[in-house]
């Protein structure tokens, strides 16, 4: 099998596990979109999902993204992407120009400069919080009592914030991580909610989920050499 043809069956695959997951939980499959996460993969493996029908895709490194995805775009022009990875602020100016979604704003710099940034560019990519249900040390993310003031504070500096994103502990059940995201959008009034990558989007689904961050159930493996 190509690797084109390997790419095809993965996505149908996981389209059908996200449909079957949406209706269990008797929520209209349509409502879910997948973000095939193609970061460490060549053109050539977004290419084999863009024929296979694919539009959003997700990167971590503004750079990558950067290099990889302007002739993507120019024979797609209705290709979505998704910042997905931590932004640091001298990135800011490049993540506004080359991002359609900007998943990752965690903290009061960011926002204020993504806000300077998008009123200068005129281009008002969507954002959602990420916030660090487990409050780990080591991980990005707004902590979950500090979600509610971060919203407003984003809301104040005119940032079009679509809603909440999340990336559970290795080693914790995804399920109350997913549910806690869930209750913060509630209480904030977003309807916006990602969470969920290969190994839990299913329970993400089932659990609320607007978006799934899907990588190697679609691309395979990464080569991180």
């Amino acid at each position: 099998m190509t690797e084109q043809a390997a790419i095809a069956e993965r996505l149908a695959e996981v389209r059908g596990c996200i449909a079957a997951a949406a209706r269990r939980a008797g929520r209209d499959p349509a409502a879910v979109t997948l973000v095939a996460v193609s970061k460490t993969h060549p053109a050539e493996a977004v290419a084999a999902a863009l024929a296979a029908g694919q539009r959003v895709f997700g990167e971590n490194r503004v750079q990558e993204a950067a290099a990889k995805f302007p002739a993507l775009r120019a024979a797609h022009p209705e290709l979505e992407l998704h910042l997905i990875g931590p932004l640091q602020s001298n990135k800011a100016a490049e993540a506004v120009a080359h991002f359609d979604v900007i998943q990752s704003v965690d903290r009061e710099k960011i926002a204020r400069v993504l806000a300077k940034e998008m009123g200068r560019q005129d281009r008002w990519p969507r954002c959602f919080l990420q916030v660090n249900t487990g409050e780990e040390p080591q991980k990005a993310g707004v902590a979950p009592g500090e979600t509610d003031a971060l919203v407003a504070l984003c809301r104040d500096l005119g940032l079009p914030l679509a809603g909440l994103m999340c990336i559970p502990p290795l080693e914790d059940p995804p399920a109350p991580h997913f549910a806690l995201l869930c209750k913060l959008a509630e209480r904030n009034g977003l309807s916006g909610l990602s969470m969920g990558m290969s190994g839990d989007y299913e329970t993400a689904v089932e659990l609320g989920a607007t978006h799934v961050r899907v990588g190697t159930a679609v691309f395979g493996a990464r080569d991180y050499s």
